[in-house]
């Protein structure tokens, strides 16, 4: 066997061994799973989630999922915890300690000072007799036969485990507070994420110029107009209505068409009834219809107003494709 094969053979066998673990994850969820949700619904704190080593790791991110999807979350580490950022934790918050053995020093010395006050205590352990699942309220179940790792000492299949469990939780809780895609912007205001979430025609057309000729316009300013607003399309206009569109796909079939240009207008060479988008709208909406209709801009209205041209490369600049 060559390296290569041996290679993609260990790739194949962590995936799988991983994969078998977490498809077994659905058969260990019980009612502790629904009454950690429902006491998390019904806090009126925060999501308090702990933990030390490569299960600390974990806990930074199912707090970012948290956060990210409406369910206020803050990461305490075990080890500081009990070395003053205790404080951490408020009164009303519930606290999910995470832990594949649920009985390291650390994890004894800190349970019995969460219990000390009135916060609920969530388990996230394999180990349903360890220390932490006896003392939780509740526990999450994420028990795994073996590590990925041939030694079975480095965390891998029980660390996949432990997101896969907080992912679960994430997505319940979006679910049951009816979280929407508008709400999910708000959280996610930067990026392309964000931007196919917010980003309005009205926010591109604004950048944009506004290339307009009328019926009776000069294909030679026609021309003018396309090449020095540089959108590759001018809107034809008649008494304050769009009643065309001149592209430059217009202009190569008129050179085509025509021996001579002398004479010719807007009206002669424009598309009638062009496609258009109202302002209002989302950018990845106008997206959506550029891509149905096979073309690369689209005249942007507001009350049947022309307000100028959201154009394909906006979109691609922006990031929203």
């Amino acid at each position: 066997m060559n390296n290569s094969e041996t290679i993609l053979n260990l790739a194949k066998k962590t995936i799988e061994t991983e994969s078998q673990a977490i498809g077994n994850l659905a058969s260990l969820l019980d009612g502790n799973f629904s009454k950690t949700v429902e006491s998390i619904l019904n806090s009126k704190g925060r999501v308090v989630i702990t933990g030390i080593g490569k299960s600390a790791i974990i806990a930074t991110k199912i707090v970012a999922t948290l956060n990210s999807t409406g369910t206020p979350a803050i990461f305490m580490h075990a080890g500081d915890a009990i070395h003053g950022d205790l404080g951490t934790i408020q009164e009303d918050d519930v606290v999910i300690c995470i832990s594949k053995s649920g009985n390291t020093p650390e994890i004894k010395m800190l349970v019995p000072l969460i219990k000390r006050g009135s916060n609920i205590l969530i388990g996230m352990t394999g180990n349903i007799s360890s220390f932490l699942a006896q003392q939780a309220h509740f526990n999450l179940n994420t028990f795994v036969e073996k590590e990925a790792c041939p030694n079975n000492l480095a965390p891998t299949t029980s660390t996949s485990a432990q997101l896969v469990m907080g992912d679960a939780l994430a997505i319940c809780l979006l679910e049951l507070k009816g979280f929407s895609s508008k709400d999910f912007a708000k959280y996610h205001p930067g990026g392309a994420l964000g931007k196919r979430l917010y980003l309005t025609v009205d926010d591109i057309v604004q950048i944009n110029a506004k290339p307009q000729v009328s019926l009776d316009t000069d294909v030679r300013k026609v021309i003018v107009e396309i090449s020095e607003k540089m959108l590759g399309v001018s809107a034809v206009i008649h008494e304050n209505k769009i009643v065309g569109v001149v592209t430059d796909g217009d202009i190569r079939r008129m050179l085509n068409k025509y021996d001579s240009i002398n004479g010719l207008t807007a009206k002669d060479i424009m598309t009638s009834n062009p496609k258009t988008v109202d302002v209002s709208k989302l950018a990845v909406v106008a997206l959506e219809l550029m891509q149905d209709k096979g073309i690369s801009q689209l005249l942007a209205v507001k009350d049947d107003e022309y307000k100028g041209v959201v154009h394909l490369h906006n979109l691609i600049n922006e990031g929203i494709l």
